[in-house]
């Protein structure tokens, strides 16, 4: 997806918030008929159905009938497809959207067309009910046939166009790639590299804590929370854009420069899930402790290193050659002479075999068994040998 930065004026600006939030009402109306499927009841309105009530309301309505129809009519196309898309087992069942979380509408058709290039920086864009919108030529326009205008939390607007870029070709080297990826450590390669994700500078995170400590103290529904909500969203939005650039550019690195990249096969939806609460079987209505805040912790560096991300664009850019090992034991093998034990692991970022006396950075080593693949597959189904506790020598008479 080729994505521009729109800059509308404040008119357009209103104009677009209120294509949104008809978008959003269209996709939650379908949603709920959706939503209220059981299996006494006959089947739920399919698409055809709901653009034909579609048609009646806007008729019925003059709120309705002032935004575009081609907008609405998408956004019931977008609900049907993910709908099927959550049937098929590829998506997550389809939620609610909004306000100020899911603004952005889509267009399929003839607008599409109606992109013209103002000079070498800008250009401007016809969105139905609004008119022409200017966005910044950071790229060169691609030849699509929908593009989307979303607003993020921080208040920016943005042009995407729905395009598939061509993968990135193999260097044809036969080299392989092993990626650790971690909190401390973003990504470690087995060739020796140590890439760290870029986040919140230290002077931003004070800020962002002092804003956080204002948000508390501010009374809902004002105004003063609402600036403060939009200047914490502008931290997160920086944040996020530094960790964007960073996957960009490490995928494509990744993927110019070797033929394999092999990574660990990780869950990180389910690693970075809530735990649950634990009741206290003594105390009726009462848990025990879970360490949540401790988890929280730990799943805000995971987000934070962008784990998913970075093998979702590495499947894009290279697809059908990244391979995907199971990372069980890679943190305590040895990688020189395969020996597995705990004992390995001296700490977070210093591994020593206990039995050649082998010592490298922790996450390299992990790195280089991930780069082995199959070895470690090998070892994984025939485990290899762990150093045996040595048994207390009790005193024994002649």
């Amino acid at each position: 997806m080729s994505r521009f930065r729109l800059y509308p004026t404040p008119a357009q600006q209103a104009a677009l918030l209120e294509q949104c939030r008809h978008a959003r009402y269209v996709w939650n109306l379908a949603l709920a008929q959706w939503s209220m499927w059981t299996r006494d009841r006959g089947p739920t309105p399919g698409y055809v159905e709901q653009a034909r009530q579609l048609t009646e309301a806007r008729a019925a309505f003059d709120w309705l009938r002032a935004g575009s129809q081609i907008v609405q009519q998408q956004a019931l196309r977008d609900f049907h497809q993910a709908v099927k898309n959550f049937h098929a087992g590829t998506h997550q069942r389809p939620t609610w959207r909004k306000s100020a979380r899911h603004e952005g509408l889509r267009i399929v058709g003839p607008q599409v067309s109606r992109v013209m290039k103002l000079n070498r920086k800008w250009a401007k864009v016809n969105v139905p009910k609004v008119g022409w919108v200017r966005f910044r030529l950071s790229r060169a326009i691609p030849a699509a046939k929908s593009y989307r205008v979303t607003r993020d939390r921080a208040g920016r607007w943005h042009l995407a166009f729905a395009v598939i870029p061509p993968p990135i070709p193999a260097p044809g080297t036969g080299e392989v790639v092993g990626v650790d990826r971690g909190v401390t450590v973003s990504a470690a390669l087995s060739t020796g590299e140590l890439l760290t994700c870029p986040g919140l500078s230290d002077r931003e995170q004070a800020r962002l804590k002092h804003l956080q400590q204002r948000l508390a103290r501010c009374r809902r529904g004002s105004q003063r929370r609402r600036r403060v909500k939009a200047a914490i969203a502008k931290l997160h939005a920086r944040a996020g854009d530094r960790r964007k650039d960073w996957v960009e550019k490490t995928s494509t690195d990744l993927a110019r420069r070797f033929d394999v990249i092999r990574v660990e096969d990780l869950r990180v939806a389910q690693m970075t899930k809530r735990p649950k609460p634990k009741p206290d079987p003594e105390r009726p209505g009462a848990y025990l402790p879970n360490r949540r805040r401790a988890k929280a912790g730990l799943n805000r560096g995971i987000l934070a290193n962008g784990w998913g991300a970075l093998v979702r664009r590495l499947e894009h850019k290279a697809p059908a050659r990244v391979e995907m090992i199971n990372p069980a034991y890679t943190s305590q093998t040895c990688s020189v002479c395969g020996h597995r034990a705990p004992e390995n692991r001296e700490n977070q970022a210093v591994f020593r075999c206990v039995a050649c006396g082998h010592e490298a950075n922790a996450d390299v080593n992990a790195a280089i068994n991930i780069a082995a693949g199959r070895a470690v597959s090998a070892r994984r189904e025939t485990p290899p040998p762990v150093s045996p506790k040595r048994e207390p020598q009790h005193a024994t008479s002649p």
